[in-house]
């Protein structure tokens, strides 16, 4: 009876409820949409992190990750990638030489990051052989290929079949170095790892380095489902404790920090939103207790109790909030669906978001668990906003309130 009666009356002024109901609906939609953008851009970060800078999980010696020198090399590696293997979460490993040096071209150089991989151990792991713009990823047989990425390129002034010359340090302190063709261009959404990292065959890596055999600086691990990485890393520890094994987010924590500061964003941003159409739906009910005061007087004349009242405002606001609520998700999701398909393209960002690992085309995304939180705190803010006005309409004089001429 006071549902209905409730859902009755927030349309005997239609105008004024289509505008807070307008006006929650924008509200929500803006906020819905801001976490799937934002949602988006995190996710694809740590997607590029996972598939192209970094995997799932890295395996190091401990002293490697202090130092970085190249004497600090894992021996045995075939027989840890293959006990690896044998993990069912594990979808791939790829085992990679790695050493600083500087590039050189004729015009110019530039100090950058080397990795000898075996390049179809290495296409499991990572994807930049997808990432390849010009050229192809280590076609042939050719031992003295090199793929770098587009700034370093671009910086070098180099393109395919280009020349270059890397210069670094072999295990006993001598400098050495080696001619290389370039073979392929790769471009990425982080412009720092295109200008800082550079691949060849590990073969040829372990040549210039003197390097033994079945040696490796580090084995990365791609697995079959992302967020099994503990689960793995456990194992991994379990036989091999000499060893350091860490997740992408051990690796690189300011994308962990990222991750789970979203969480708290989402509740600011919709938090702000609600609070602010909190006011509104406040003032638009207390001007319906005033000019509703004779109605409610005669109710509790009649036998109407205040609770039930209490009740039928409470709901009013309720269902004003819910109405605009369900209309702003549902746009929102709406708009999410579409563009997650199509992306947002901020190419004309592109520079500066780029620079800080981002695509400039966006995909928004949202989870179901978000929608849910979205909607309880709309529910809540047509509760609490409505508490203040409910309890002036409960306090007013049967009596007195029938003598109110309106």
């Amino acid at each position: 009876m006071i549902y209905s009666v409730s859902w009755r009356n927030i349309w005997r002024n239609r105008t004024r409820s289509l505008v807070i109901i307008t006006a929650v609906g924008l509200g929500v939609f803006a906020g819905v949409f801001t976490i799937s953008f934002m949602l988006g851009m995190v996710n694809q970060r740590i997607d590029a992190v996972i598939s192209t800078e970094v995997s799932n999980i890295q395996i190091h010696k401990p002293a490697y990750l202090e130092s970085s020198e190249t004497d600090d090399y894992i021996s045995g590696i075939e027989g840890i990638e293959q006990s690896v293997l044998s993990d069912e979460n594990v979808g791939a490993v790829s085992s990679r030489i790695i050493a600083n040096c500087m590039i050189a071209s004729a015009e110019t150089g530039s100090g950058v990051q080397i990795f000898g991989v075996d390049p179809s151990k290495e296409r499991e792991v990572s994807d930049i052989n997808s990432r390849i713009i010009e050229g192809d990823y280590f076609k042939g047989e050719s031992a003295n290929q090199i793929i770098i990425g587009k700034k370093l390129a671009d910086k070098l002034n180099v393109g395919i079949r280009s020349k270059v010359v890397v210069t670094l340090t072999e295990m006993d302190g001598t400098i050495s170095g080696g001619a290389f063709r370039v073979a392929g261009i790769f471009r990425t959404s982080n412009v720092l790892f295109d200008e800082s990292r550079v691949y060849v065959r590990s073969g040829r890596l372990r040549e210039l380095l003197q390097l033994e055999e079945n040696t490796a600086h580090q084995i990365a691990v791609s697995l079959k489902n992302n967020g099994t990485e503990e689960i793995v890393i456990k194992g991994i520890k379990e036989n091999y404790p000499q060893l350091s094994s860490l997740s992408w987010s051990d690796l690189m924590p300011d994308m962990k920090m990222m991750n789970e500061s979203m969480g708290f964003m989402m509740y600011i941003v919709v938090g702000i939103i609600l609070l602010a159409l909190g006011f509104g739906i406040v003032n638009t009910m207390l001007m319906v207790i005033l000019e509703r005061v004779k109605e409610f007087g005669m109710l509790m004349a009649v036998g109407m109790s205040r609770a039930s009242i209490f009740r039928m405002v409470v709901m009013e606001s309720v269902f004003l909030s819910i109405t605009g609520g369900a209309i702003g998700i549902g746009v929102a999701l709406l708009i999410t669906a579409i563009t997650g398909k199509t992306g947002i393209d901020l190419s004309f960002w592109s520079d500066g978001l780029n620079s800080m690992g981002f695509d400039s085309i966006i995909y928004p995304w949202i989870g179901i668990d978000s929608v849910i939180v979205v909607t309880i705190l709309v529910i809540i803010t047509g509760i609490t906003a409505a508490i203040y006005p409910a309890k002036k309409a409960i306090e007013l004089n049967p009596s007195e309130s029938l003598r109110i001429d309106m």
